[in-house]
């Protein structure tokens, strides 16, 4: 490591809240699939960012996109209209089949509005304030404190109780489980549609279909988190679109502006017309030209770019060289994900085995303490997998 890179580290140690572990490197530039140092090393990038450079680093046409919107005007307020944020939400409403859109600046933010926004609706229907909503355990919605609220991982929220109250969690593909948990007073069912932090659990197609009717009988709203699973990353642009199930509430982020901060929650008519109105809930960035330029020309370079079917392809041949090396490895328990969200589990913690990759020139990440999870940009092909096969066989 140079001395400059050295000094950047021990500069970032004294001067950030120390809120994370990061790896001992300064990332400095990307191209493609690849990520290079300050001194100029090249890593293969299997994490995109978590999920968010869908599009691979440099691309010409996304970059000039934002150029080009930087040169009009980057931000004006949600006082005003502005041409990206109605291009932006009339491609979304087109893709997702949901009616209504409302822009955030995160994923955890979109979370707190589609709980905002399922709890309002029920008041309109009883003008009660005790509604209750059923998350799962082992689930991850992010770190505020209406998302960690539904966050069914205790470790998550024990120093920063009390939550938001009234909420429930149930077992996530146990239909029974859920049924349990359900009273007069339940006004939404919330889960990640592949779980992610969790273990890398798709959703069972019979789970879906169950708790989409029991809320359909009962009146309570389907939300489906889609912020790491959405946006192509399982071959079809929501995850939950391979099942023909539809939710009441939607949240996206991560790959939807592939870089730029931004994310959204999608409601279908019927709630947008009976939920949040004018005052109810607000964004100072939500929705800015420049955020929404970036979703705009996300949108338009998947569908140039034919992103989904080479997920569908690519994905198809990363999980059977998984599968070979879990065949392989007796430290590796099994494979478990959907399109390019992979997990391989392990009998023993993985830290040590992302470091060497790192090391050799490979990017990963854990998913808990026992799971390599593989998230690389949607453009890979069959070659970057096999360099990533390569360099991980080295580090088992």
């Amino acid at each position: 490591m140079s001395e400059k890179m050295r000094a950047y580290i021990e500069e970032a140690e004294s001067a950030l809240l120390h809120t994370y572990n990061r790896y001992q490197i300064v990332l400095d530039h990307g191209k493609d699939v690849h990520l290079y140092d300050m001194d100029g090393k090249e890593y293969l990038d299997f994490v995109s960012g978590i999920a968010v450079f869908a599009l691979g680093y440099g691309n010409e046409e996304y970059n000039q996109a934002l150029k080009d919107q930087i040169d009009k005007v980057i931000h004006t307020s949600n006082y005003y209209y502005n041409a990206p944020a109605i291009e932006a939400a009339k491609k979304m409403k087109e893709v997702s089949g949901l009616d209504r859109v409302f822009f955030t600046n995160s994923g955890a933010e979109a979370i707190e509005g589609a709980i905002k926004a399922a709890r309002k609706y029920a008041f309109l229907k009883d003008g009660k304030t005790d509604h209750e909503i059923i998350a799962m355990n082992h689930s991850f919605h992010g770190r505020t404190m209406g998302a960690l609220s539904v966050t069914g991982n205790p470790h998550y929220r024990e120093a920063f109780e009390p939550m938001i109250g009234n909420i429930r969690f149930a077992d996530f593909n146990d239909l029974e489980s859920v049924k349990a948990q359900i009273t007069d007073k339940t006004c939404a069912i919330i889960f990640e549609t592949v779980q992610g932090e969790g273990g890398i659990y798709p959703v069972e197609e019979e789970f879906l279909k169950g708790v989409r009717a029991i809320c359909d009988e009962k009146d309570i709203l389907l939300i489906l988190d889609e912020i790491q699973c959405g946006m192509g990353r399982t071959g079809y642009m929501y995850a939950w679109q391979k099942y023909g199930v539809k939710p009441d509430i939607m949240t996206t982020a991560k790959a939807l502006g592939c870089g730029v901060p931004v994310g959204a929650f999608l409601l279908n008519e019927k709630v947008g017309q009976a939920s949040l109105t004018a005052g109810d809930h607000g964004t100072t960035y939500g929705g800015n030209p420049l955020a929404c330029a970036a979703i705009c020309k996300v949108f338009e370079l998947f569908e140039k770019q034919n992103v989904l079917e080479n997920v569908r392809e690519v994905s198809a041949y990363l999980e059977g060289k998984l599968d070979e090396v879990a065949a392989g490895c007796e430290d590796v328990e099994t494979r478990r994900g959907s399109g390019l969200m992979q997990g391989l589990v392990f009998k023993k913690p993985v830290g040590d085995i992302i470091t060497k990759a790192l090391d050799r020139g490979l990017i990963l990440i854990n998913a808990g303490t026992n799971i390599i999870r593989f998230v690389p940009p949607l453009i890979i092909n069959k070659n970057h997998v096999d360099e990533m096969i390569a360099i991980l066989k080295t580090c088992l």
